[in-house]
């Protein structure tokens, strides 16, 4: 083989191991870490107004704030060959049924919304070792709730469902200056002939070590994870801190 040719075969062979090289080492890293995450949001629902979104499936809503889920950021559905086993929280199942209880659906042995939260969010969730099994996932969330006690923090700073209306920024300050965090707080719109707005969702952000920080968008980038609750025609949006807010106690028949 003359000289130029043997020196163009070399550096052709030269190239096509470093593109193999490269291709090898993008695959390795997707494998590995296939769905990035940076925080998790812990969501409580309040029954009541997710009631009001479907109130033909809804009947004697909790009147304290409940579990909706606990979402890692920029990750959905990780694994679907991981399936949901409720042998596996069995231990679990008297504090489940009742910090994260199916609203919609009241029957004791119903699993579907739990299955949707793990398939969902467990699974990518499952990448920390602490959450790393439906146990720890399901039992983390309770601890945390517990740990949380939104509950317990509204009561305190005088804020209950009633009849009357509150104010978005004064709920925020008082939920900030407990926690020393900012929350996200969702509210069902005005329906037709309503002029305020109905409370009915409020996130806690914490970082992959269980740490509170706030919940806003990471610098330099939008929150892929929309957080919304849709039922129907109806779903939950950020509060409007310029309209009066609603905090029901009860579900209103629909006439």
């Amino acid at each position: 083989m003359k000289p130029a040719k043997l020196h163009y075969w070399i550096l052709g062979w030269f190239f096509m191991a470093l593109c193999c090289w490269c291709t090898s080492d993008t695959f390795t890293q997707s494998d590995i870490h296939p769905h990035a995450w940076k925080k998790l949001y812990f969501a409580h629902h309040w029954p009541v107004t997710v009631c009001k979104m479907n109130a033909n499936d809804c009947h004697d809503p909790p009147k304290y704030w409940t579990i909706h889920g606990l979402w890692p950021d920029r990750a959905e559905d990780c694994n679907r060959t991981w399936h949901f086993n409720v042998t596996e929280i069995k231990d679990l199942l008297s504090d489940m049924r009742h910090y994260w209880p199916d609203v919609l659906h009241s029957s004791l042995n119903r699993t579907q919304f739990w299955k949707h939260e793990w398939d969902k969010h467990g699974t990518c969730a499952a990448t920390l070792e602490v959450l790393n099994s439906q146990k720890k996932y399901f039992g983390k969330a309770i601890e945390l709730y517990q740990h949380v006690d939104l509950n317990g923090c509204l009561l305190k700073a005088g804020i209950k469902p009633s009849s009357s209306y509150y104010k978005m920024p004064a709920i925020k300050e008082a939920l900030t200056r407990f926690y020393g965090v900012t929350p996200k707080i969702q509210c069902l719109p005005p329906e037709e002939g309503e002029k305020a707005q109905t409370i009915g969702q409020i996130e806690f952000c914490f970082t992959k070590e269980l740490q509170l920080v706030n919940c806003t968008a990471l610098e330099g980038g939008s929150n892929p994870m929309q957080a919304h609750l849709k039922l129907g025609t109806s779903e939950l949006s950020v509060c409007n801190d310029t309209l009066p807010t609603y905090y029901p106690s009860e579900v209103q028949d629909h006439k």
